[in-house]
């Protein structure tokens, strides 16, 4: 899923986010807005993530949900 992907389809994706990491808040995915980066940082924040850590845990999502919307 690339950037401008992730930010198209961000209303979609804002609730299976929220499934995935439940101490993010309303307040945060509108923060976020569909910006990854913003979401790496926030997960750093909130769960103590090394960069690369979350930038890992984000990109399995991704992945997850490119094969989860496949015919």
């Amino acid at each position: 899923m690339n950037k401008h992907t992730f930010e198209g389809n961000w209303k979609q994706l804002k609730g299976k986010i929220k499934e995935e990491w439940g101490k993010l808040t309303d307040d945060d995915l509108d923060v976020i807005a569909g910006k990854r980066d913003q979401l790496a940082g926030r997960l750093q924040e909130r769960y103590g993530m090394a960069k690369d850590a979350a930038e890992k845990r984000i990109e399995e999502f991704e992945k997850r949900q490119a094969t989860a919307t496949r015919p």
